[in-house]
């Protein structure tokens, strides 16, 4: 299975190939992001995927045409054996606009489909027991709202995302077939606040790029991203500090360091597993725009 993931990765890195060769022709025709992000753990909305191993997410941010409109395929994978069932690929299609932008109240706000498939899974097949647990395939609505000019200062910014999720089929150990008695569904409420720090405001020798400042929090109903888990109390899970800055590396390349410090607030007493209450980790992004 790793060797057929590296091989679609290759070919959707060809894909992007002979995009960019068409739009040297046919500018502005179709433009996006294509990279790839290494973290020293693999922390998703607050759970730990792989344990203490590090992963790898080769990613496609696709621009359709200039409509609004954007595809997203995000590969997870860990970077040690024994985590096959939980890689990962993410599909999304999502729309992303903006409203009032001559007002203080002006909202950025991207709205959009994701499905989560884990390929070495059965896709769509029912539970049958703890050796054949079938599809754990997940799917999900979102609607993010960002707030740019809201409290005045430039480069804070609110936001805030609300996540809708639900089992691909409800038969599976994700939905009503769960042996912890959970499913996977229900909602997630994320509250986040950005601060892009100019570096130059520092002191004028340093480069004219920004230090990025991340807070966010979050609390889940129902939504727990891990395979099979199907359960998370309804209640607040984490709060999360992330700093990151960009470094351009010239010809559309940007290279993003990032360090991230997560305090677990939510254990899951019905699998007797206690997270760690603090997480450090760090990853880093190269990205190519086009």
């Amino acid at each position: 299975m790793k060797k057929g993931i590296l091989f679609v990765v290759m070919v959707l890195f060809g894909v992007i190939g002979i995009a960019v060769a068409a739009e040297s022709q046919a500018p502005g025709e179709l433009h996006g992001n294509i990279g790839i992000t290494y973290d020293t753990l693999y922390v998703f909305r607050g759970f730990l995927s792989y344990g203490a191993h590090s992963g790898i997410h080769p990613f496609i941010d696709l621009d359709l045409f200039g409509t609004g409109f954007h595809f997203e395929t995000i590969a997870n994978r860990a970077n040690d054996s024994g985590y096959e069932n939980a890689e990962r690929w993410d599909y999304s299609l999502y729309y992303v606009g903006a409203l009032e932008t001559d007002q203080p109240w002006e909202t950025r706000y991207k709205v959009g489909y994701r499905y989560f498939n884990y390929p070495d899974m059965s896709s769509h097949t029912a539970f049958r027991s703890p050796d054949r647990l079938g599809s754990i395939d997940l799917q999900e609505f979102y609607a993010g709202f960002g707030f740019p000019k809201l409290l005045g200062v430039p480069g804070l910014v609110p936001s805030y995302v609300v996540i809708k999720g639900w089992p691909s089929n409800s038969d599976t150990v994700v939905g009503c077939k769960n042996p912890f008695g959970g499913t996977y569904s229900g909602w997630a409420h994320v509250f986040m606040l950005d601060y892009a720090l100019p570096m130059n405001a520092l002191t004028s020798d340093l480069p004219e790029q920004k230090l990025n400042f991340h807070v966010e929090t979050v609390y889940n109903a129902g939504v727990d991203p891990r395979p099979g888990g199907g359960y998370t109390d309804s209640d607040w899970t984490h709060v999360l500090f992330g700093l990151s800055t960009d470094f351009d590396l010239g010809n559309n390349m940007t290279f993003t360091p990032a360090l991230n410090y997560q305090i677990t607030m939510e254990d899951d007493p019905l699998r007797g597993v206690s997270p760690d209450h603090d997480i450090i980790w760090a990853s880093m992004t190269v990205k190519y725009k086009f």
